[in-house]
Order: structure tokens, then sequence, then C-alpha cells
């Protein structure tokens, strides 16, 4: 299991029904339209004004801008919303609803055949390593595509909270991105036996650049690449990593195959007999 230095923002816990539910959902949507519509992460004021809540109640449930994009991200991604949530956008009955769908897991069940899934509970049984990497960049980046918006305001925020961070001006809690990590841990699972652990641990650290919004932005902002040939660009350079990982792989194999055989022949030599001194004089006097 590989471990971060920092610990993931992690997005508030929404309540699960009545008033609660209703003002956090509001909160959540009239973010997500300031994202939209300005492109960058509002202030948790903003989003009270527009929203027409009480500054004290939207902090209640989003204490922070870090605590606000995460919940953002999360819910463009396929966070699986409650029960209560989905009565209330479907203008059906709470009891209704429960009948249909007694728990959240009842739900996801039912609609993982319409839909690719919340991203980071990206699950696959794939033996073989290339395959499961083609797999996971197939149903993940279409969600991202249609998730742009909020993700490069995520990354925004990181980027702007870093420079206050290192100026020493940053007064809320920083937004810590990584999930990307552990979706890619299970991803290089298969190539866990026929990697040395130093060679895998850079070919996850290398995908970790390729896999997320980071290549929309530098494809789509500086080259002007529809989103289609950002999916195969990035899936290009996955590969291209995958290679260059099977090589170093296969040079390190050979070499400590070569330091074998050296160390084989050394041994070998070392156990031959040697002729005793006399012998050797006796040898030498007859020629």
């Amino acid at each position: 299991m590989v471990r971060l230095k920092h610990r993931l923002t992690e997005a508030p816990r929404p309540p699960e029904r009545g008033v609660k539910a209703a003002t956090f959902r509001l909160l959540l949507d009239t973010a997500m339209e300031l994202i939209r519509q300005q492109g960058r992460v509002p202030s948790i004021a903003e989003v009270a004004v527009r929203s027409k809540v009480s500054r004290a109640t939207t902090y209640r449930y989003f204490p922070s801008r870090s605590a606000l994009v995460t919940a953002v991200v999360g819910a463009s991604l396929g966070r699986v919303p409650s029960i209560a949530e989905v009565a209330v956008r479907s203008k059906v009955s709470r009891a209704t609803t429960y009948r249909y769908f007694p728990s959240r897991s009842a739900l996801v069940t039912a609609v993982v055949g319409a839909s690719l899934g919340p991203v980071r509970a990206f699950s696959s049984s794939e033996p073989d390593g290339r395959a499961r990497v083609h797999e996971l960049f197939a149903q993940t980046f279409p969600r991202f595509s249609e998730s742009e918006p909020q993700m490069r305001a995520a990354a925004q925020l990181a980027l702007e909270q870093w420079a206050l961070e290192r100026a020493g001006l940053l007064d809320e809690e920083p937004y810590r991105r990584g999930h990307r990590v552990r979706i890619l841990e299970h991803a290089l699972a298969p190539f866990a036996p026929t990697l040395p652990p130093a060679v895998h641990e850079r070919l996850h650290r290398a995908l970790s650049v390729v896999y997320g919004i980071e290549p929309y932005m530098v494809l789509k902002d500086i080259w002007d690449v529809p989103d289609r040939e950002v999916e195969r660009i990035a899936l290009w350079m996955a590969d291209a990593l995958i290679e260059a990982a099977e090589r170093d792989a296969a040079a390190a194999a050979a070499s400590r195959r070569r330091a074998k055989r050296a160390g084989a022949m050394h041994e070998t030599a070392r156990a031959k007999p040697r002729q005793p001194a006399a012998s050797r004089a006796a040898s030498r006097t007859s020629r």
C-alpha cells in the first residue's frame, strides 16, 4: 500500500435526509454553477449569497474552500446520492423510493449498467497490466471531460494555495489532491510480480502525471486539440511509460544474470585445486 506524505482532503459527509440534505445539495449545486460561470473556486461567502443561505449555515456545511471543492469534484465524478436526495429530485415520496432502493448499495447496483460509475471506485479483475491500464483510461477519461470545469477549478485552487502557503499567507485549510494514487495502484497491480519495486514505483509516479485533468489543460490550452485526441495521446504516453518500465526491468534482470554467471565463474576458479609449490619447482627444473 502506497502512503502519501500528506492526508488527502475529504469531502464533508452530506446529511442523509430532510432540510439539511436539501440545503447541502443547494449549496453544492450553487458552487458548481459558480465554478462553471467564473472558472474559479468561489469563496464560501459567495456561495452563501448566491444560494440565499446564511453564511453561518454555509460555513457549517463547508468550513473551507478545500472542503467545498472536494465535495464539488466528488459530485462531478460520480458521488452516489442519498436515497432522500433521489426522492426529492424525482418528486417521489421517500417511502416509495426506499421501497425500490432500500440502501445506496442497492441503488448503485441498479444504475451501474447505465453509468460508468464513480471514477474513484474503479475496480478490475483484468490479469494483464497493460490491458487493465487501458481499461482504466477508457472508463474514466470521458468522465474527466464531462467534469473538466470542476477539475480545473480544483487544480487552480491547489496552485493558488501553494503560492499563498509558500509566502506564508495561507489562512485556510489547504486542498490536498492525490486520489489517483490509489486508483493507479490498483491498475498497476498485475505488474508487481514482473517489475522490480523501484521500477514499479517509478511507473506509478510517472503515470500519475498522465492520468487526470492535466493532459486536458496542456493539450487543449496549448495545442487546441479535441477531447478525443487528448484521450488518445494520454493513452499513447501511458503505453510508452509501460514499455520503458518493461525495458528497465529486462535490463535489470539481464544485469543480475551476468553478475550471477560472473560470481559462479569466480567460485569455480577458487574451488579448482592449486599445484603444490614443490611440484611447480620440479616442473620448472625439468623444463
